[in-house]
């Protein structure tokens, strides 16, 4: 069985890619490994929306995903053993930063990501991320599409590192 030391967990605030965090705090506690915890600001949106984002916008973006993780970093080392745990933002296209940019850079040897954090619409334009990542990253992924009881998501969608509702 493989021993990971480096575990990604790519956050949108989606629930599924905070049942995702969860599940990774088993898996790095498990495992001793380092923890990285990654939002990406999607720097190709403007395309659809007719228009480079403002300097205002990328900043209210880095200054709300910056909280986010380290909310989220704040309450994994209050309720786990963790320690090694790093929060980062990267810009760009969120399929190749999480699937091959980021991975390569931080020798990545797992991702744990969300079945889905996008709605129908921006998966119809865009094509999964999820998808993506799993056909084409060079460490282990595993996608979560259940609860912390192994419950179909559907069922209940909770996290103890739940930071928005």
């Amino acid at each position: 069985m493989m021993n990971y030391q480096s575990v990604l967990v790519p956050l949108d605030t989606s629930q599924l890619a905070e049942l995702a965090l969860a599940k990774a705090v088993a898996v790095a506690e498990r495992n001793n490994a380092h923890l990285d915890l990654l939002s990406v600001i999607d720097t190709h949106q403007s395309n659809y929306y007719g228009g480079l984002m403002s300097g205002d916008l990328v900043n209210k973006l880095v200054d709300d995903a910056t909280q986010y993780l380290a909310e989220l970093s704040d309450q994994v080392k209050q309720t786990s053993q963790l320690t090694n745990i790093e929060t980062h933002i990267r810009f760009g296209n969120p399929k190749s930063v999480i699937g091959i940019e980021f991975p390569h850079d931080h020798q990545t040897d797992l991702i744990m990501m969300g079945a889905t954090g996008m709605n129908a619409w921006e998966r119809a334009l865009t094509g999964s991320v999820t998808d993506f990542v799993t056909k084409n990253s060079p460490a282990d992924v595993l996608v979560v599409r259940t609860d912390l009881d192994n419950e179909p998501t559907e069922k209940a969608l909770t996290s103890p590192y739940r930071t928005s509702e």
